[in-house]
């Protein structure tokens, strides 16, 4: 029976139509996560379900004495309270001392340490996991999260994971973490064209009944435009409206032409051609880094090699946000040194918010919001160059479904994510040749990851990134480095499914977890259990790739190095190219030997399968 049921529920936002005639109901103990492209609605479809925005027709429903209980994008502190007071009026209203010792356990849960402080004090994330805790300690039969993993660590992501799959209530949420929506969901609304598409089953089952759905509809979509083609070229003979059968041939001619045509989805597509990444890249050198005096990091030596992919993990307030920014030089290093090669060009997609105040691009303003979007992308770049030629900005914000209208709108009027997803538009465009990514996956909807995650597949440069999700980290990178508490960085080869495995072989804590959050809870033990219990069978999908492309690597590495012998014995007494022709051969000799070390270990891993069977 439904808790809660929408009835032809229609929604506009200036000219835009968010909703048009919305039927959906939830039931008791549903778990449903909303998914969709940024910008169609669906932040306005929870404000609407939690009864804070009104819609423009139709009526919502509850069950009586339905208690909702909702986390916004964007929550609202009273400043005059502290945070905890924050916290506790929101679940128990004026009587809300009695769970100030819970709300503490909670708040401490989510890193905020200190909960009698101002929220004015707080970061925007440190924010966010205020009032998550609020939303969970409210008494509620149906708990409505808007983004609940922004801002989280991996641990603490596990831990909500954990806490939702017990949950007796409905819960309905917009996340974009396809992990979490693998676990925690039971249905699927999709929002598309103004309409909720409702599946049965989690993320990964939604990807096969969609497909399915969209194979249909195609097909429809061909024999009614045959159809149509057909009853087009006989009323251009001449058709008579006098017969019935002639009436009802006119009629379905009418209605054919009318229809709301079926197209395939478009993809966001991008695959610009980087720069070029001379042999010297980025060298960290003993380095160190933090700020008002607080040394967050330090003794971190490193050289970037062509083609790296690397995701840095770690709790809140780690430093890794202040490691990418020493690396690209808004901060100076506290220890150590940078040294960056002459022809790297950094691309940087941050956190930093234009709406915010803590915009920190380096040598870039905040734009003008009042400017059109179009006029945004030529700052960058009028064309680019990708692999299927030159392609004008129009064109590339087409492919990022900006559409023509919307191309001439103010920046100011796209929703929070299509801001984002412009942000990231700006800086591919750019072509960079190293591309430093901090939590890329925030606000950027599931379809345009998808299409990052396929660029970053055949971007010709170094990729480096923080991020809490486990699903594109397992899909972006071959070597994770994870602060620890002592502030140095633990090194391990493969994705995040591969670190966690190594972590559990080495006890080394995962995400650097205190002692008690390493344990986790008793489901988590028993998942890293039967982990444990059930060998690997096969390679993941990153390290198939990885193993398919080291052997032609390693044979043009052998080529360049056996060119740069004969480059040598060509010198002669020219001792000034000898030491540069030496440097470069060292080099390659370096990127050789890590190649060839990588291409043994996944040998043997593929040779320990094979001895298995």
């Amino acid at each position: 029976m439904n808790i809660l049921t929408l009835e032809n529920i229609s929604m506009t936002l200036g000219n835009k139509v968010i909703f048009r005639d919305v039927n959906a109901g939830i039931e008791d103990n549903e778990r449903i996560g909303v998914i969709g492209v940024n910008g169609t609605g669906k932040s306005t479809i929870l404000s609407i379900v939690a009864g804070k925005t009104e819609p423009d027709g139709g009526k919502l429903t509850t069950r009586n004495g339905l208690r909702i209980s909702y986390l916004p994008q964007n929550p609202a502190f009273d400043p005059d309270k502290t945070v905890l007071e924050n916290v506790c009026v929101s679940v128990m209203g004026e009587e809300h001392w009695s769970i100030e010792g819970e709300a503490r356990a909670m708040l401490a849960r989510l890193g905020i340490d200190d909960p009698d402080v101002s929220p004015k004090t707080l970061s925007g994330g440190q924010r966010k996991r205020a009032a998550l805790a609020g939303a969970l300690l409210a008494p509620c039969d149906l708990l409505i999260l808007d983004e609940p993993t922004n801002h989280l660590d991996h641990e603490m992501i596990e831990w909500l994971q954990n806490r939702l799959e017990s949950y007796t209530g409905a819960v309905l949420m917009v996340t974009h973490d396809r992990y979490f929506l693998d676990e925690v969901t039971n249905r699927i609304w999709e929002i598309d064209r103004g309409d909720i598409f409702r599946y049965e089953g989690n993320y990964e089952v939604y990807l096969q009944t969609k497909q399915e759905r969209l194979d249909f509809a195609m097909a429809a979509e061909r024999k009614m435009a045959a159809l149509y083609k057909q009853d087009l070229a006989w009323m251009m003979r001449g058709a008579r409206a006098r017969a019935t059968k002639q009436k009802a041939h006119i009629q379905r001619f009418e209605m054919l032409k009318n229809r709301e045509k079926i197209v395939e989805e478009r993809d966001v597509t991008i695959s610009s051609l980087p720069s070029r990444l001379g042999n010297k890249t980025i060298e960290l050198l003993e380095l160190g880094g933090g700020y008002d005096g607080k040394l967050l990091f330090h003794d971190f030596t490193y050289t970037f090699l062509k083609n790296d992919r690397v995701g840095i993990l770690g709790p809140n307030g780690c430093g890794k946000s202040t490691l990418l920014r020493t690396i690209l030089g808004i901060i100076p290093p506290a220890e150590g040194a940078v040294s960056v090669g002459q022809t790297v060009k950094f691309g940087y997609f941050g956190q930093e918010y234009w709406d915010s105040g803590d915009f920190l691009r380096k040598n870039e303003a905040i734009p003008d919001l009042s400017v059109r979007v179009i006029d945004y992308i030529k700052e960058g770049a009028e064309y680019i160059r990708t692999t299927d030629g030159l392609v004008s900005a129009s064109s590339m914000c087409e492919r990022f479904l900006f559409d023509g209208d919307q191309q001439y709108t103010p920046i100011e009027s796209l929703s929070g994510g299509e801001k984002r997803r412009l942000q990231l538009l700006r800086v591919l465009m750019e072509a960079p040749n190293v591309l430093i990514l901090d939590e890329p996956t925030n606000d950027l909807d599931i379809r345009t990851l998808q299409v990052l995650e396929d660029y970053l597949d055949h971007f010709a440069g170094i990729l480096i990134t923080v991020s809490h999700d486990r699903y594109f980290l397992d899909r972006t990178v071959n070597r994770i480095f994870a602060f620890r508490k002592d502030g140095t960085l633990f090194r391990s080869e493969g994705g995040y499914e591969e670190y966690r495995i190594r972590c559990e072989e080495e006890n080394e804590p995962a995400g650097n977890a205190s002692a008690e959050d390493s344990k986790g809870s008793a489901k988590s033990e028993a998942r890293g259990r039967q982990k444990k219990e059930r060998p690997k069978t096969k390679l993941s999908y990153r390290e198939q790739k990885e193993y398919d492309s080291l052997e032609p690597e390693i044979d043009r590495l052998t080529a360049e190095s056996e060119d740069l012998d004969k480059q040598m014995e060509k010198a002669g007494a020219d001792y000034i190219l000898l030491q540069e022709l030496t440097k470069k051969k060292e080099e390659v000799e370096e990127e050789l030997e890590a190649k060839i070390e990588r291409f043994l270990e996944l040998q043997e891993l593929v040779e320990s399968f094979t001895d298995g069977d």
